[in-house]
Parts: structure tokens; sequence; C-alpha cells
């Protein structure tokens, strides 16, 4: 039984790595991709994980293979296709770390994972499932995408989703928001920013906005705000947390790590009991979650800078003696 399946992009990001002696932008190659990274965080805690997609058969998808392989992510659905290419997607940062991101994903690997290639015997096997809005863009990762989550909610799995927006990704934002809402509804668990609850609510109140993504079938919400912290909200009660304050490098990755740390938290619990979770509990897992979704900006890159246990652990213990 594996704890958290993902389905999804894997892909290459090439993040900025200084500059040549004359002026030019150097870049270096990390593996990425929401749902594998989600993955990482759960596994670098512990958790037993595997993952859904597919990649080229190429360098770049065998780098994939061999971090998930080395990251302890079961990569037996990881397909390797000998006629579509790994995505490529390259980060700009500016002076505090906030990205955009140029893709190079048009006719490439991931894109094309289709209904058929799902490993239905895995996905009867796993007590959350986990999927994004990247592989909503196009079909036939769109039909998949969604057939993973229905076949898995209809087998008694807890279906966790994150509608991460990528503006290059969509010819506009009314067509995001119209696939992101139609796949809310295999949801029981929703990560949104501030920018994805505008999007696909019109309320800049998170609390409105959440009602009405409630309203749509989810049991929790949870809102996300970078170095402002993150809230969450059920259909009987909210909570939020502040979080932290960092020297934050690169922002890749922090939503899922954020994900993956609170799925790690609730892994062991029924959907009942997580709606059942008081707002004094929230608040300890929001700040679980807020902490190692502010140390992995820290450093560049997502899987390879996102911490372990331990080291949240003694994060959470240095802001605590700080008050």
């Amino acid at each position: 039984m594996f704890d958290v399946i993902a389905v999804g992009e894997l892909l290459i990001d090439f993040l900025p790595a200084g500059m040549t002696e004359n002026g030019l932008s150097l870049f270096s190659s990390n593996p990425g991709g929401a749902p594998a990274n989600v993955l990482a965080m759960l596994a670098k805690l512990g958790a037993k994980t595997a993952f859904i997609g597919k990649v080229g058969k190429d360098g770049f998808g065998r780098f994939l293979k061999t971090t998930l392989d080395n990251a302890g992510i079961d990569t037996s659905n990881l397909l390797m296709s000998s006629t579509e290419r790994t995505t490529l997607a390259f980060v700009h940062l500016d002076e505090k770390g906030e990205r955009s991101f140029s893709f190079y994903r048009k006719h490439c690997a991931d894109v094309n994972l289709n209904a058929g290639e799902l490993n239905r015997k895995m996905l009867n096997s796993c007590r959350f499932l986990h999927f994004g809005s990247v592989s909503l863009t196009d079909e036939p990762s769109r039909t998949a995408t969604l057939e993973a989550a229905r076949i898995a909610k209809e087998l008694g799995a807890i279906i966790s989703y994150d509608p991460n927006y990528r503006p290059a990704l969509w010819d506009n934002e009314q067509e995001a928001g119209k696939y992101m809402l139609e796949a809310m509804e295999y949801a029981d668990l929703v990560k949104v920013s501030e920018e994805e609850l505008l999007i696909l609510t019109g309320c800049k109140d998170f609390s409105q906005g959440a009602d009405k993504l409630l309203a749509i079938g989810p049991s929790v919400i949870f809102v996300t705000c970078g170095e402002k912290g993150s809230y969450v909200f059920t259909k009987s009660c909210c909570a939020n947390h502040g979080g932290y304050r960092v020297k934050a490098v690169d922002t890749t990755g922090a939503g899922d790590t954020f994900v993956g740390a609170m799925l790690w938290q609730l892994k062991d619990m029924s959907l009942e009991e997580i709606s059942q979770i008081c707002p004094e509990k929230w608040e300890e897992l929001l700040a679980f979650s807020n902490a190692a979704g502010a140390l992995v900006t820290t450093k560049k890159g997502a899987i390879p800078a996102m911490p372990d246990l331990d080291t949240v652990n003694a994060f959470l213990g240095q802001s605590f003696c700080d008050k």
C-alpha cells in the first residue's frame, strides 16, 4: 500500500546559475514537476510514494527517473517514450526569488500520457492520490489525469488537488479557470494560492472564496500566501498560521513542499477524521507545512532543496525560541 501516488508532469527546470564572463545567462538543470515535487517531500519524510507519468527516453528522462529512484519514489508506472521528448521549463527569478516560466512542451511526453497507460492495480493501492492542473492543459493527459482521480476515488482513496496555475500553458485565464474548476469535483483536499483563489472564485476574501470551492465538493481548502503563511477552511472551522520570514533565493517548489508536508501529516487519517480536525490542531499542521515550505526557498531548486524531518523540527524549535 502506498501512502500517496501522484499523477502528472515530470520535467526539467532550468534555473538561473549566474553569468558567463561575457555577461550571458547560465542555467542549471534541475528535476521538476509539481506532482513529483510533492512526492519528493513526502519521501523525504519517510512516506511510501509512487509516480504515474511519462518522460522522453532521452538524457533528461533518464536523469529524472534516476532522481525519483534515488528519492525512494516508486517509478514502475513512469513510462519512457521513444517518440516524444521530455518537457523543459526555464525558470526566471526576480530580486525576491519569485518565479516566472518559459515552457518547451509542445508534443512532449508528459502531455501524451493516455488513460490506457494508467496502472489500475497501482491506483487500487494508495491512501491518497495527488494531481495538479498542468497535466490538464492538453489531451490526452487531461483525460488520463481525471480518469486516475476518478478510479482512485471510487476505490476509496482521498484525492488531493493543486490547481497550480501557469499562464504560459493556457490560451487564456478563462480557459484555465474552466478546466481547473471541473477537476475540483474530484477533489477532497485542495491547495490554492491567493491568485488561484481569485481566478477560480472571483473572491479576494479567503473565507468567501473557500466557501465557493467547498460547495463544489472538497472537504478541505488550503490557501497559501507565501511568507504571510497559510489558511485552512473546512465546512465546520477555519484556522491560519502566519508563516516564517526567511532569506528566500528561489521559491520554486515551495507550494509543493507545503502540500507534501501536509499530506505526510494527514496520511494515516480518514477523510472523516481530517474533516473533524479542530482549529488548534490545524494551526500545528499549518506551522509544520509552512516551515517546510519556507526552508525549501532558502536554496535553489525544488527536490534538491527539500528539508528532512530533523531539519524542519530544528527550524520549528528555533522559531519558537525566537518568539
